[in-house]
């Protein structure tokens, strides 16, 4: 069972960048998904989760109306598009495998993350 995170890199607050998070080892589409980060010295903390088929999505309040997930269950992979992106989204990204079909399942199995960095 993995996830792989990719996408991060340097941006300049309010631009924008898309994360991948590729995933194996399971049925994908049986799976809801989630994207979390944790930023230096803070606890790992949920950004946003995508019900398997996709007709679900909810979104932490920090991130509602900027941040869009998405998924291609033909290819195995989850996806965070980031918008009007703030210095304090700075962190590693990580994608989780949820517990169940729906948003509300939980999550767990983290994969390896991915650094954003937002240069204010």
């Amino acid at each position: 069972v993995q996830l792989q995170a990719f996408g991060g890199g340097f941006v300049q607050a309010g631009g924008s960048l898309r994360l991948s998070c590729a995933a194996s080892g399971r049925t994908f589409s049986n799976y809801a998904m989630g994207w979390f980060r944790q930023a230096p010295g803070k606890e790992r903390e949920f950004v946003a989760a995508i019900s398997s088929s996709g007709g679900s999505t909810y979104f932490a309040d920090s991130v509602k109306g900027r941040f869009t997930i998405s998924r291609d269950n033909a290819k195995n992979t989850v996806y965070l598009q980031m918008n009007s992106l703030k210095a304090e989204d700075t962190a590693v990204y990580y994608c989780a495998w949820g517990w169940g079909d729906s948003v509300n399942a939980g999550f767990g199995s983290w994969g390896q993350g991915t650094q954003l960095t937002v240069s204010s």
